[in-house]
């Protein structure tokens, strides 16, 4: 067989492959297979860009996008009685903050969510625009509200309870990822949260298996946790806190012991690195070949509201810039540590001289 008709074999066999695995495939250069195709091209044997040449610096995050809404109690908060509080409104979603993290960070990355027709969304979409997030590929779904998270916090700054309302995501659909592969296995990390709709999740960790992307989930909580298939191969990472370990392992932890074991149990379902947030008792994580339990870097708490999120930014800008896992969930200690010092979800100390500093600081002192 012809060269030319080795490579269109291969592309209609896998329509995201890259040039480098065609060149692997055939043994011949990169540059040449880009020849074949462009002559390809131009007899019209491929419509386009059909393949997909994979941004190495890229980092897709999917899911969440809303508008936050925070209740501070003026004194503690007393549960069923009326509470004295202040009321702050800005930009939310897991998704859409590491988003905004990473954008602050100066990664290169891109945000797929849905988003009602309405000021909500738009404002949501252009705030985040701001940090150089690419938002093209957001879905605007008419005949649904954008999503509302309302989080009432104690005096100290300790969420006491929270409310959502994301029935928007529930309108997504495999096909509807389906349709924009091509732009998310571009990618060199995906990052999801299960705010969007269990078959979709299974197809996005099938796919990512499937073409070996790596892909980083975050339960968000452990009700939504149960959204996710049993087997999870195809997750390079997954980033549970306390309570959502506990129901993916199915058991209590209250001790590391029981964290490392835990940690085993979700590994046996498929992924091969596990972290899991404990709070003021730092962070626990796994691999095959590596555990530790990490301390959380000392700071003064405002509000624990997106520590979560930033921690997991700082992970995934460690890892896009090449660090080890354990260094880069250093630098996620660190994210999370500028977070809790201010009120808000994404903090404005976010940058990524920052994090190499606290951490360098952090290992000197060590």
């Amino acid at each position: 067989m012809e060269k030319d008709m080795q490579i269109l074999h291969h592309i209609r066999q896998n329509p995201f492959i890259t040039q480098q695995e065609l060149a692997d495939l055939i043994g011949i250069s990169r540059s040449a297979v880009a020849g074949y195709i462009a002559q390809l091209t131009k007899r019209g044997e491929i419509k386009g860009r059909a393949y997909v040449l994979r941004d190495e610096g890229m980092i897709a995050c999917i899911g969440g996008a809303n508008l936050d809404r925070k209740a501070r109690g003026k004194q503690q908060v007393r549960l069923q009685s009326s509470n004295p509080v202040t009321i702050m409104e800005s930009c939310g979603g897991v998704a859409r903050n590491i988003a905004e993290n990473l954008g602050r960070l100066g990664c290169n990355t891109s945000l797929i969510t849905s988003i009602g027709e309405d000021k909500e969304g738009e404002w949501l979409l252009q705030e985040t625009k701001k940090h150089g997030v690419h938002i093209s590929q957001v879905w605007r779904l008419p005949t649904q509200r954008t999503g509302t998270y309302t989080a009432l916090l104690d005096i100290d700054g300790e969420m006491v309870v929270s409310l959502a309302n994301m029935d928007i995501y529930d309108a997504l659909t495999p096909e509807m990822f389906a349709e924009k592969w091509s732009h998310i296995a571009a990618a060199h990390v995906i990052f999801i949260d299960t705010n969007i709709p269990a078959d979709c999740l299974a197809y996005i960790i099938e796919r990512c298996r499937e073409e070996n992307i790596l892909l980083f989930v975050d339960p968000v909580s452990s009700i939504k946790a149960k959204k996710l298939p049993q087997q999870l191969d195809g997750v390079e990472a997954i980033l549970p806190n306390r309570e959502e370990a506990e129901l993916m392992a199915g058991m209590k932890i209250t001790t590391i012991e029981e964290c490392a074991e835990a940690c085993r149990k979700i590994r046996e379902r498929g992924v091969k690195h596990v972290i899991v947030t404990l709070g003021e008792e730092g962070i626990y994580y796994q691999s095959e070949d590596v555990e530790e339990h990490m301390s959380p870097y000392p700071t003064e708490v405002v509000d624990v509201t997106g520590a979560g999120d930033a921690f997991a930014s700082g992970i995934l800008y460690g890892i896009v810039n090449g660090e080890s896992f354990q260094r880069a969930c250093r630098l996620g200690l660190a994210a999370s540590a500028l977070t809790l010092q201010t009120e808000q979800s994404v903090s404005p100390l976010l940058k990524a001289e920052q994090l190499e500093l606290a951490v360098e600081q952090f290992e000197k002192e060590r």
